[in-house]
């Protein structure tokens, strides 16, 4: 885990460039947002810039920076996404968030996911507080790759904490962490596994149906450098092709379950996790909805937004539904 500071004066330097972006008016439009963000992050702190070159190309799994800006009139915790849609509540914070975003990758979103917004509101809402999504709180939310299922999903998840009262963790698993032993690995880097779309993209009732109608086609859970590989997993929303292959998915979230690190983000910190390198959750809380709950932005990274272009055949940064 690699980690930064901010100072004073590179906290003014951001909430400039925040206070430009915003009477600029160009923090509607997802595209134009993003391509905003992208001109105007080289104008952040050198510092921060280097930091998170550095965290780029040495691959970091986890990179925190600390002592974001926060507005001191941070309107209260929203009871869901929709409540923080319609009221802009955390604005300045979506916009720095979407800022230093656009330095280490191309922000992106899901026209499935919170109305195609780039940057998401993660914030307990009733009658969710069991689901399979972030939306959720009284329920572990287990380890996993955000959005799995798809070949554009992100290359880094970042999380910008605004609330945390209750010290509730980011529990997080490196790749890098894992001993599997041979056969066991042999198994991960073989098509023998499939992966589906979670609840935050279909819908509690929709999203798991029955294996026998899951139709797509089978994949690796472990891929890329063989001496350094990278991981898909989510035992939520995925299925073994043959019993072989459901012996090591269910050892692979045993050994997931049984040593997770964690992370308590506080206020202003600013996680960036490698969702290629990286699974993570979030240990379960009891919300008050008092205004004062935890409370995230979230922002979906690429690495390269071609990828994207070229998936959507169009130049579009919302993956569509």
């Amino acid at each position: 885990m690699h980690r930064l500071q901010l100072t004073d004066a590179e906290q003014a330097e951001i909430s400039t460039l925040v206070d430009q972006f915003l009477t600029a008016g160009d923090d509607w439009d997802p595209l134009t947002a993003a391509e905003t963000a992208t001109a105007a992050a080289p104008r952040l702190p050198l510092r921060l810039r280097e930091f998170l070159t550095g965290a780029r190309t040495a691959e970091s799994d986890i990179t925190v920076i600390s002592g974001m800006p926060l507005d001191p009139g941070l309107a209260d915790t929203p009871t869901g996404w929709e409540a923080a849609a319609k009221s802009a509540a955390g604005r300045r914070e979506e916009i720095a968030l979407l800022l230093c975003g656009a330095a280490m990758g191309d922000p992106f979103g899901w026209e499935s996911q919170q109305e195609g917004r780039l940057v998401h509101d993660v914030c307990p809402a009733p009658g969710m507080e069991s689901s399979l999504t972030s939306a959720s709180s009284e329920k572990t939310l287990s380890l996993h790759t955000e959005d799995v299922f798809h070949p554009c999903r992100a290359d880094y998840v970042a999380l910008l904490c605004l609330r945390n009262p209750d010290g509730v963790a980011t529990t997080l698993a490196s790749v890098d962490a894992l001993r599997l032993p041979p056969d066991l690995r042999g198994v991960l880097t073989e098509p023998r596994f499939r992966f589906f779309p979670d609840d935050s993209h279909t819908g509690p009732v929709t999203g798991r149906p029955a294996d026998g109608d899951r139709e797509t086609a089978a994949e690796r859970v472990l891929f890329g450098p063989e001496h350094a590989p990278y991981l898909r997993f989510d035992v939520d929303f995925m299925a073994a092709a043959d019993p072989g292959a459901a012996d090591a998915m269910h050892t692979v979230d045993e050994l997931l379950r049984s040593s997770p690190a964690g992370v308590v983000l506080n206020p202003g910190d600013l996680v960036f996790i490698d969702n290629y390198k990286v699974v993570h959750g979030r240990a379960p809380f009891t919300p008050r909805y008092d205004g004062a709950d935890r409370w995230l932005k979230r922002l979906n990274l690429l690495r390269d937004v071609r990828r994207l272009y070229t998936h959507n055949r169009t130049r579009s940064r919302l993956v569509p539904a």
